[in-house]
């Protein structure tokens, strides 16, 4: 935690009281948990854990492009990066996804996390969702105070009203939360919601690491 309370706004240490709080939850569950005062600090964070010539790669997230981490690993060669962006055929996408799962590193945002520490995520294709179930040696979640719901119902009713919209035209979509700006309930082929995925523990003890940032990030 920040020891500087007295350089930090009402909000912010509001947003630090609850962190702790929530970290304690992860605690509880497995999952290890962070806090950082805003973007930069998480950038620098989420590098902390990374080792020489480890394999890193990530899901698609607007938190991790917001706080600039995508950008830093591509332009630095210290890691190996295995990134789907560089797979077009289905071979190549199959491929990619193998290597994917053996990664060091699986870095991804949540959709929603509850004060009791249970992560909530949607996904289209299902290959975010289950990275984070199994596979990678290591997730690290990166999420804005923002994403912070009372429980797993409101968690659900947030990725399905507020992040699937906005993820939906980021992503091209055309899907009625794309055009309504609300979930439809749809099962048109582009359903961003084809897998409802609640994390409520770690089996592996901190495999997940949760790092919560001061900031509304992301959708």
């Amino acid at each position: 935690m920040n020891e500087n309370n007295e350089k930090l706004t009402p909000k912010q240490i509001s947003y630090q009281n609850l962190a702790e709080n929530i970290i304690n939850k992860f605690n509880l569950r497995g999952i290890e948990g962070y806090y950082c005062v805003d973007r930069e600090e998480a950038n620098a964070k989420v590098k902390r854990f990374f080792t020489p010539d480890c394999t890193i790669s990530w899901g698609g997230s607007a938190t991790l492009n917001e706080i600039g981490i995508i950008d830093d690993l591509r332009e630095c060669d210290d890691y190996v990066l295995y990134d789907r962006a560089l797979a077009s055929t289905p071979e190549e996408k199959r491929e990619m996804f193998g290597k994917i799962s053996t990664a060091d590193y699986y870095l991804m945002s949540s959709n929603a996390i509850t004060m009791n520490g249970e992560l909530v995520n949607i996904d289209g294709n299902g290959n975010r969702v289950a990275c984070l179930c199994n596979g990678p040696e290591n997730v690290i979640i990166v999420a804005g105070m923002n994403k912070i719901v009372e429980n797993v119902e409101q968690a659900v009713s947030r990725t399905r009203n507020i992040a699937a919209p906005p993820n939906s035209v980021r992503l091209g979509l055309k899907t009625p939360c794309a055009e309504f700006g609300r979930c439809g309930d749809c099962l048109v082929p582009d359903c961003i919601c084809g897998q409802i995925v609640i994390t409520r523990m770690s089996r592996i003890q901190g495999r997940i690491k949760v790092i919560l940032v001061g900031e509304e990030l992301g959708y």
